[in-house]
Parts: C-alpha cells; sequence; structure tokens
C-alpha cells in the first residue's frame, strides 16, 4: 500500500547568532556570512519559495538484496524511456515471472516486440553515459543517479531509461547485472549462497549471548545484542521491531529465538546504499574476494600500490565471520564496517601531521588565531577567565590576546578597558601559557600585547614573563641581512611577544610610544549608540625598555598606505587592521593587499560593532593573504566553523602555508578575482550525497515532535569565484538512514584555499533547524565513497551522526551536448582559449614575452588534444568524466570478450604504448572502440614526446623575462610611462610571469596524468586478463614490472632553483 502525502513547506528566514546585517538566511547557509564582502561574493540564499510536494511512502520491506531486486521487477516500476529526439515516452517496465524477459506497456510495437530478451542484453550502465542521453535535449533536466541504460543486441543498441528515484534505478541495474551473470538459475544461486556468511556469524554471537544450550534468549539480550552491532540504533527501535515480528506471527511471549534475531538484524542493519554499491564489485557474488577489494581500493577509493595483501589485511581487519577471515572473503558486513572505519573517513589521514613545508618565512603562512582570547561569552559585559587561553591553545590557536591593565595589589589585571567584563589576574593567564603554550603545536606562539600599565607594574608584568616563561621566549634580534622573517621550524619552542617597542636609540630605562586601545574603539562605538558622544583619542605612553627589549620580530607599527609600507616597512614590523579598514583594502587595493602580505604580517581584528562577540567571515581576509584573522573561539556558528576546518589541516599545528600565488616574490592575484585564476588549473569537484546515519532532533526544536525532515547543503567557501552551494531534496520522516543520492558539480578555480561544508537541516514549518555540519580544506578530500562524521553547533562530534558521500575531482567535464558543457566541449583549435600575454609598451620586455607565444599555443593544444580524447574514449566506455582509465578498460573488458570467452582484442603490453590488436574479425562497435582508443595512445605519445622542447622554450622565456625584474620600473620610466600607465606596466610584467609559471606547471601535470594513465592501462589490461607481450610472471609481478617499465625522464624544471622562480 502506498499513502500520498501533501506537504506545504516555506521558507523562513533564520538569522546566525552576531549577525551585523539583517541578510536572509539560516544557521550553517552562505547568506549568514557576517563579513562586510559577501554581498560581493553574491552568495546569498534564495528564499525558497512554498511549494507543494507529493511524496510516495512504501511501507513494504526495503530493498537489501538480490532476490528483493528481483522481486521488485516482477512487480514492475514505471520507468522514463529516453528518446535522442528530446522525446520521454512513461512507461510500465516488468520483468517476466519466468526472468527470460523484460516488457514494457503501453506500445504500439505488437506485445512480443515490446521486450528484451535478458539473453540478448550485453551490459548495464549506471548514469547519463549514452549518445542517446547526452545528445537529449532535456539531459540537463534529467538526474544523473536516476539514469541507467541496458546495452542490447549485436548492434549494443541502447535502451535508454530514467526511474523516479535513484533507489529504484539501483533495483534494477542489480537484479538485470545477476540476470545477465546467471540467467534462470538467478534464484537458485542467490538462495544457494545468501547470507551464508552472515548468518553464521550472527548464529555464533547468538549462542555466546543465551549460552551453547539456549535456543532463545531475553529480548533485552537481543535488544542489547544488535545495540552493539550497531551503536547507532535507538533501543526503542529494535525492540519494536522484535515486538512487530512477534505480533505479526501472532507469537505470544518476549524471548526471541536466533532465527528472529538474524531477521531483525538483517531489516535493521543492512544498509540497501551500501548493498547496491557491494554487487558493483562482487562480481554478482554475496562476498568480495581479494580481487575485487583490490580493484575497489584502487580504482575508486584511489588506494596507492594495492596488493592482494593490502586485501587481505583490510578483510582480517573488517570482516566479522570466521569463514571470510580464512577463505580471504568480505561480506557485506564487512564491506560495511570497512567503509564505516576512519580509514574512510572524508579527510585525508596524510593531512592528521605537520605534512607542509614549515621552512618558509613566517608570513607565508596562515596562522591560527584568537581575539581577546580571556572572554567566554560577549565583548562588552560578559566573563574574562584563564579557561578561554587553554581551550584555544588546545584547539591548535597559536596567536593569543593579553589585554593588560593596573589591578590591585601591584598585580596586573587581564580585561577589555572601558567595557564591564570582569579580570583575570596576569600572572594566572601566564602559568596557563606556560603549561599549555605547545601542548597542542611545537610552532611559535604569538603573545599579542595591549599593554596599559603603568611603570611599575610593567615591571611587575616583565618578571613574570622572564620568571614563568624563561627562555621559551624569543629575545633573540632579526638579523639586519634578512629580507624576511624567521620559519616556524626556525622558532619552534618559542613564544614571541607582539607589542610596541622603544626606537633603538633609546638609551633609557623607559620611553614614550602610542598606545594600542581597542576597547577604547568599542567604548567610543558604545557612546555613539547610546547618544552619548564620546572620543577617544590616541595616547602616549611610558613603556619600559625591559618589556620593550622583548619584543623583537612582532614590533606593532601603525599602518599608513601601502606605498609607505612598501618603502619603509621593516619584515618584523607587524601592523594590525580593524575588520572595516581591512575590507576597504580588500577591495580598493586587492592586488596590493596581496603583495603586502608576501612580505609583513597583517593582522585583522574584528569591528567595534562586533559587541556581542559574533565573527567575520575569515575567508574574506584570507584570499587577500592576510595572516592573522582574530577570531571570537567563544562564539561558534559558520565563521568558526571555516576557521576550525581550516586549520585542521597539517596536523592541526596552527600554521597552513599559504597558495604558492599568494608566495612567489613575481606574481599576480587579485583577492577579488570572479574568474579563473592566471596560470592555475580549475578542478571539478563531483559530490554525490548518498545517505545519513542517524540524525538527531536539533535541540530545542519541538515542534513535530521526534520527527526530522533532513536535507542536506553543500557549500563552497573561497574565492569570490569559487563560492557556490546546492542542496538536496527533504527526505520526509526520515532522520535514522534517509537516502539522497543526488549528484553536485563544482567548478574549483583557486583549489588551495577552497573549502567543503556540509550542513544538514531539518525542514520545518516555523524555520530550518540545524542538525549538524562538517567543514574541509579542498586539498585533505578524500575521493571515492567516504563518510562524513558531522559536528554539533558547538564543534562537538555527533556520536554515530554520519553523511555517506562520494567524491570525485576532475579537470574536466563532460557530457551534454557541446554547447552546454562548459569547460568539458572538446574544443577545436579555432574556438581553444590560449594563454596570452600582455603588453607593456616597454619593448626588449615585450619581445621577450612575444617568444612564448608559440610554444603556449604548443603546450595548450598538447593538453586539450590528450584531455579531449580522453573524454571521448570514456563516453565510448559508458562512464562519466569522474572515471578513471583504469575504470574505462574494466568497464569495456565484457565487450572485449567473445561468448567462448575468447578475447576480441588485446593489450599488447610489450611497447611502452601498449596497442589495442584484433584477434579476429571486429563488430563495427568494436572497431570504433580502437579507434579512440589509438587516439588516446597518439596524443599521450605526442604530449610525452613533444614536452621537454616546449617545457624548455617557456623555461626560457620566463628566465629572459626575470633578468628585467629588477629594474621593471626604472625601464617603464625611461619608455616614458608614468602614472597610472606606469602601474599597468608593473602589474602587466606579474601577470605574464603568473602565466608563464602557471602553464609550465599545467604541462607538467599533464605529462605526469599521461604516465599515470598509462600504468592504469597495463593494470587494467593485466587484471582484466586482455594482456600480451607483458614480462613473465604472475599477474601481481606482471603488473608491478609493466607499472615499473615506464620511464619518467628528468628535465629542465628540476634544475630551476628558487631564485629563478
Amino acid at each position: 500500500m502506498r499513502f500520498l502525502c501533501l506537504r506545504w513547506t516555506r521558507r523562513v528566514p533564520y538569522m546566525e547568532r552576531g549577525d551585523i546585517l539583517p541578510i536572509k538566511g539560516k544557521r550553517g547557509g552562505l547568506c549568514a556570512l557576517q563579513g562586510s564582502d559577501s554581498q560581493d561574493a553574491s552568495r546569498q540564499r534564495k528564499e525558497r519559495k512554498k511549494t507543494v510536494s507529493f511524496s510516495s511512502m512504501p511501507t513494504e520491506k526495503k530493498i537489501s538484496s538480490a532476490s528483493d531486486c528481483i522481486a521488485a521487477m516482477v512487480d514492475g516500476s514505471e520507468l522514463k524511456k529516453v528518446r535522442s529526439n528530446s522525446r520521454v515516452y512513461h512507461r510500465y517496465f516488468l520483468l517476466d515471472a519466468d526472468m527470460q524477459s523484460l516488457r514494457w506497456e503501453p506500445t504500439k510495437k505488437e506485445s512480443e516486440k515490446a521486450k528484451i530478451d535478458v539473453k540478448s542484453i550485453k551490459e548495464v550502465r549506471t548514469g547519463k553515459n549514452t549518445d542517446t542521453f547526452r545528445t537529449n535535449g532535456t539531459y540537463d533536466q534529467i538526474s544523473e543517479d536516476s539514469a541507467f541504460s541496458i546495452i542490447f543486441g549485436e548492434n549494443y543498441e541502447s535502451l535508454d531509461l530514467v526511474a523516479n528515484t535513484a533507489d529504484v534505478a539501483n533495483i534494477w541495474v542489480t537484479g538485470l547485472r545477476y540476470l545477465i551473470s546467471y540467467g534462470k538459475h538467478t534464484l537458485n544461486m542467490i538462495e544457494s549462497t545468501q547470507n551464508n556468511m552472515r548468518s553464521s556469524w550472527l548464529g555464533e554471537l547468538f549462542d555466546e549471548a543465551g549460552g551453547n544450550n539456549s535456543r532463545k534468549i531475553s529480548l533485552c539480550a537481543a535488544v542489547q545484542l544488535v545495540k552493539k552491532l550497531n551503536p547507532g540504533l535507538k533501543n526503542v527501535k529494535i525492540e519494536l521491531k522484535f515486538k512487530e515480528l512477534h505480533k505479526a506471527k501472532d507469537k505470544a511471549g518476549c524471548d526471541i529465538t536466533k532465527e528472529e534475531f538474524i531477521e531483525v538484524f538483517h531489516d535493521l542493519c543492512t544498509r540497501p546504499e551500501i548493498y547496491f554499491l557491494f554487487v558493483q564489485f562482487s562480481s554478482n557474488k554475496e562476498f568480495l574476494d581479494t580481487k575485487d577489494l583490490m580493484i575497489f581500493l584502487e580504482a575508486e577509493q584511489g588506494t596507492a600500490q594495492v596488493s592482494e595483501d593490502t586485501s587481505l589485511e583490510v578483510i582480517q581487519k573488517h570482516e566479522p565471520s570466521k569463514e571470510g577471515q580464512l577463505k580471504g572473503w568480505l561480506s557485506l558486513d564487512g564491506f560495511t564496517n570497512y567503509l564505516m572505519s576512519p580509514e574512510c573517513q572524508l579527510f585525508d589521514p596524510e593531512q592528521k601531521t605537520v605534512c607542509q613545508d614549515m621552512n618558509q618565512p613566517m608570513s607565508h603562512y596562515y596562522i591560527n588565531a584568537s581575539h581577546n582570547t580571556y572572554l567566554i561569552e560577549d565583548q562588552f559585559r560578559g566573563p574574562s577567565d584563564v579557561t578561554g587561553y587553554i581551550r584555544a591553545l588546545k584547539m591548535g590557536c597559536r596567536s593569543v590576546e593579553l589585554d593588560v591593565w593596573d589591578g590591585p595589589d601591584n598585580e596586573p589585571v587581564i580585561y577589555t578597558g572601558h567595557t564591564m567584563t570582569s579580570q583575570i589576574v596576569f600572572r594566572s593567564v601566564i602559568d596557563a601559557l606556560n603549561k599549555y603554550a605547545f601542548v597542542a603545536s611545537e610552532f611559535p606562539l604569538l603573545l599579542c600585547l595591549e599593554n596599559h600599565c603603568s611603570l611599575q607594574q610593567q615591571r611587575v608584568m616583565f618578571q613574570h614573563l622572564k620568571k614563568i616563561l624563561g627562555d621559551k621566549i624569543h629575545v633573540e634580534p632579526p638579523k639586519p641581512e634578512d629580507c624576511y622573517l624567521p620559519s616556524p621550524l626556525a622558532l619552534k619552542g618559542k613564544i614571541l611577544l607582539k607589542g610596541k617597542k622603544l626606537s633603538t636609540a633609546c638609551t633609557a630605562s623607559e620611553g614614550e610610544v602610542t598606545d594600542e586601545d581597542e576597547g577604547a574603539e568599542m567604548s567610543q562605538r558604545m557612546s555613539i549608540e547610546t547618544a552619548e558622544p564620546q572620543t577617544v583619542a590616541p595616547k602616549k605612553f611610558q613603556l619600559s625598555k625591559d618589556l620593550s627589549d622583548l619584543v623583537t620580530l612582532c614590533k606593532s607599527v601603525e599602518f599608513k598606505d601601502f606605498p609607505t609600507s612598501f618603502q619603509s616597512q621593516k619584515q618584523w614590523e607587524l601592523c594590525s587592521f580593524n575588520e572595516v579598514f581591512a575590507t576597504r583594502c580588500a577591495s580598493d587595493f586587492p592586488g596590493d593587499f596581496v603583495n603586502y602580505n608576501k612580505k609583513y604580517l597583517a593582522r585583522v581584528y574584528p569591528s567595534p560593532m562586533r559587541i556581542d562577540s559574533s565573527n567575520m567571515n575569515p575567508q574574506d581576509f584570507w584570499k587577500c593573504g592576510c595572516q592573522i584573522v582574530a577570531m571570537n573561539y567563544q562564539t561558534p556558528g559558520l565563521m568558526m566553523d571555516l576557521n576550525i576546518g581550516w586549520f585542521r589541516q597539517n596536523g592541526s599545528c596552527g600554521y597552513v602555508l599559504r597558495p604558492a600565488i599568494m608566495r612567489e616574490h613575481v606574481s599576480y592575484f587579485s583577492a577579488n578575482t570572479k574568474d579563473s585564476v592566471p596560470g592555475v588549473s580549475p578542478q571539478l569537484l563531483h559530490i554525490k550525497i548518498i545517505s545519513g546515519q542517524n540524525f538527531p532532533k536539533p535541540k530545542g526544536s519541538g515542534a513535530k515532535g521526534d520527527v526530522v525532515d533532513p536535507y542536506v547543503y553543500v557549500e563552497i567557501h573561497g574565492i569570490p569565484a569559487d563560492c557556490g552551494e546546492q542542496r538536496t531534496k527533504t527526505v520526509n520522516q526520515n532522520g535514522e538512514n534517509p537516502l539522497f543520492d543526488e549528484s553536485f558539480e563544482f567548478q574549483i578555480n583557486l583549489p588551495e584555499l577552497a573549502m567543503v561544508r556540509f550542513v544538514v537541516l531539518d525542514d520545518d514549518y516555523i524555520g530550518d533547524e540545524f542538525i549538524g555540519q562538517y567543514t574541509i580544506p579542498f586539498e585533505c578530500l578524500q575521493p571515492g565513497f567516504r563518510h562524513v562524521p558531522l559536528q554539533s553547533l558547538t564543534g562537538e562530534v555527533l556520536p554515530h551522526t554520519l553523511l555517506f558521500v562520494h567524491v570525485a575531482i576532475t579537470n574536466r567535464r563532460g557530457g551534454g551536448k557541446p554547447h552546454k558543457r562548459g569547460l568539458s566541449v572538446r574544443k577545436g583549435k579555432r574556438s581553444r582559449e590560449y594563454a596570452s600575454m600582455r603588453v607593456l609598451l616597454i619593448k626588449a620586455v615585450d619581445d621577450v614575452f612575444k617568444t612564448a607565444m608559440l610554444p603556449l599555443r604548443e603546450a595548450t593544444d598538447l593538453r586539450e588534444n590528450m584531455q579531449n580524447a580522453i573524454v571521448s574514449f570514456k563516453e565510448l566506455c559508458g562512464l562519466s568524466a569522474v572515471a578513471n582509465l583504469k575504470q574505462c578498460i574494466l568497464a569495456l573488458s565484457p565487450r572485449l570478450t567473445g561468448t567462448d570467452n575468447s578475447p576480441l582484442l588485446v593489450f599488447n603490453l610489450a611497447d611502452q604504448y601498449p596497442n589495442l590488436e584484433p584477434q579476429g574479425l571486429l563488430p563495427e562497435v568494436l572497431k570504433k572502440v580502437v579507434t579512440t582508443y589509438e587516439t588516446v595512445i597518439q596524443t599521450s605519445k605526442t604530449l610525452l614526446e613533444s614536452y621537454e622542447g616546449v617545457y624548455e622554450r617557456i623555461l626560457q622565456t620566463q628566465k629572459a623575462a626575470m633578468a628585467f625584474h629588477e629594474n621593471i620600473h626604472d625601464s617603464a620610466v625611461k619608455e616614458g610611462l608614468k602614472g597610472r600607465k606606469l602601474h599597468k606596466a608593473v602589474e602587466s610584467f606579474t601577470w605574464n610571469i603568473t602565466i608563464l609559471k602557471g602553464q609550465l606547471d599545467l604541462l607538467k601535470h599533464a605529462r605526469n596524468e599521461v604516465q599515470e594513465n598509462l600504468k592504469q592501462i597495463h593494470y587494467a589490461a593485466l587484471t582484466s586478463n586482455l594482456s600480451k607481450g607483458g614480462p613473465p610472471g604472475g599477474p601481481e609481478s606482471k603488473s608491478r614490472r609493466s607499472l615499473e617499465a615506464i620511464p619518467e625522464k628528468a628535465t629542465a624544471e628540476e634544475e630551476l632553483s628558487d631564485d629563478d622562480n
């Protein structure tokens, strides 16, 4: 029975705590951005209009086995039949009871013609991966996850279908693949093998729980046993399931038999989405053997250097049944255990330790920073507590603030001046810093000292600092010959004081400096808002020389403008920017701000308007290269999610290396770019939101009882060109295991600065409530099938609350009509976009840059020709753009094998470039495969053979141009350029150098891609037993030797030193 639900939903604006502007949005949405640049970034979320939602809620048993799929196909489903003429027909498809034919109705054909014999089916493809789909006018409206195609007949015709849901599509794909493998014996095969490993394993557990002589266990014991195996399940649900089973059987009593226990476990703990994935790789068996698992690990999960030993290790670690462990088989339960293990979390485990170069100048890193660290609530009346420092340091914070004032009994105290915040003793804070400074990170800690004390209490401050922190304080003065600050590695274990410093000419025991007082700004703001104008002018104060001498590498100075700083600022001088002023600099001088931060540290602190301790958007200032963006750690929300997520990389050490384009001395980057970044190849991020697990009811939400209607937002945060978001549909009344099955695609123009954020919300009538979120840097994503551990509003991990996703990263789009493909279109040379050089109006320099035009065009053609050939080959193999060549060959292998299992085509691996050799007469469809494959090999070979010469010519142009760098300004003046033209000439020079460096990197990346592709072809050919001419030995040794045989020539890029860069 099915029930039709009519649902009225509407969107109600929801404001995150601390928003300055009344921007419409919700907790966790992009429009909750608190920075002034949020509108410029065009990230406002559109209000969701009132909609009527019709949803079918099946009450029948969920699909969790091949026999369930076959039964559902016999019952039939309504599917959309897609034709190449843009027409779509609604038809009812069903499998004959004898499982020999697939039929559809209504039809104008004779009933015997409106069918396909199962024996004639060659392949079942998932997604929109046939010519019919690609050329259909409704391509963009068809869900990738609900589409599939049946390839049948000697001419490889396609029947292209779209199900109402991805779940229905999975049922048909799974059932048809079983039928192709086993024909009329499918059900017999399923019955003979189904759940044997699971049943024996669960039977042993049941016997242990009840004692070997007991045939029953109590209801309570059964509930606890299921709960132990699946901790995310609620006791109430497990108990209810057992009682429903007893009621259905009219059984009295509460004791549970072994069969009942196994049945309830099967119903509650089998995840259909994992089952459908499992059977894709199990060769239609009820387990994965070591070879199946190898293919999954290497082709899907991107695991490097996989062997059968690797597979056995996974099986021994995650397979619960003794039979599976002994035979080297991974059951569905073992596969589920593996996918839910830490190995399959989204975050790259390599990033859990320090993995970046820590020997760069400090100005080349983002530094995890806290604002008014002592506060644990708002900025004006909130309490101060030493726990604020402890919490921040444990979270990897590397810059804390101390606002120090005269206190009673000659003991300095810390609080925000001119406010009603409470006070804490300076000494207790220094004690805490001494204890916790290097608990989470060994890299340098900055103490931002706002000193408002009298000389008498300054001497007390100095004594506490020296006595408690001692040698941890860095006191060595900067070396005059150094142009940059020391590296975090060189300053490991050191504490740096940031504050005012007396002139080197001062010989007295004290001197006069300008006061720093952020609290005065806030007090002034509060006075304005209460109609009591009060001006707090900057004042002078006396600074102790002893305290001054503790400030070495972070001397506080006032920022005037960029030209002045470029001319006179020292690398050890640090400027603090009010959020509002920093936003203005980012908007008016985006290029200058980036160049300024290549050498100098910049600290940005929140606007005094933020008296409620709300947070600014750190991305607004990271994109300008600002290293120290001070956050209010006590205030959870979107902005702190971004900060915490960002600094989770590089071992959570509090230092993250900035993108190369923001560090290199000669490079062009504008913080407000809304287009692709010069010299950086855009990446395409493909994310599929598959399902969720154990979503809790939002705290404080009681309008719907325990009902949860979840949906997921995927957000991209980064430079303005990258910011975007997509949302799934709402799954009604299911927070326990909602299935979404929706795919999204994002173009990422500056991957090194991008972040991905998953937000789960509860669709409510009154306002969408926050359930959980997870924020991760783009560079930390692991490809493949991954689980995402969701976190609460305050950052704690929600127990057993997960999103199940698939992630793939490519550099091209595929599919769709050519005019709709964007970057994916296979461009002819006439429409191809080539990198261009800007004209400086300095003849000698322009002549040098002109020499790069031809090799730049050649480099683009080499890359594009190779990548277009691979896109065509993927399409011919019936796979999407996210597939790799290994997956293509494996998908193609059934077509390359005849009815007697003899190969129709084999890969000759004797050559570096494997050829496809026919083993007899080929049908037309395979001739097309050979032609397309030969194009892949030919374009790859051309790229490898031309690489060194083209690379060298571009490199020589870059070196010749860099010879003008030191005197480019004078050369422009000699040519008569001045004012704006002079500035433009210097900017164009850095643009051109950036283009040359970027094109060299892209060409090198393409070379590496070709070498990896050739390795994948070797591996897949050996795995599929479609190879000849390889080295002697078993499949594993042949695979490894073949891969090792592919040469990687050393080229001129290794000779290019950092100075040349």
